[in-house]
């Protein structure tokens, strides 16, 4: 998300969120019936920034807004969007193989798409503690 915060620090309007965040908000419109006006507010935002995609499996509903998010904001405006899985496994965590398909041919169609290896920059410093305490745990 560091390029989310550079682009906040040049001047651009950016919105952050983790992707449960995103689906709350976007379910909160859809109940309130505003979920259309919700999307083209986002819309208007140049850079919208979606952290954790992935650690929490997504139920039918908070898929579908999460592919609304996706889908209204496909060559309109910019989405950096974060997460600890593959794109092959999104199916698992949208639980639908189809809708993924469509979602990632969007999200990557005019993306730079970046794959981060190595160690979590949270634990640098601190493997040994960490292995201790699970060695005791």
């Amino acid at each position: 998300m560091a390029l989310g915060v550079q682009a906040a620090r040049r001047g651009y309007r950016v919105a952050f969120a983790t992707a449960h965040q995103w689906v709350a908000r976007l379910g909160t419109a859809k109940r309130a019936g505003t979920l259309d006006e919700e999307l083209e507010r986002l819309r208007r935002i140049p850079l919208v920034c979606v952290d954790e995609v992935g650690y929490i499996p997504f139920d039918p509903e908070a898929a579908a807004l999460f592919f609304a998010l996706i889908s209204s904001r496909y060559e309109q405006a910019s989405m950096i969007v974060n997460s600890n899985k593959t794109f092959s496994a999104w199916a698992e965590i949208f639980g639908d193989p189809v809708a993924v398909a469509a979602m990632v041919d969007r999200l990557v169609h005019h993306a730079e798409v970046i794959a981060l290896k190595g160690d979590s920059y949270r634990l640098k410093g601190r493997r040994k503690e960490v292995a201790t305490s699970t060695e005791t745990s």
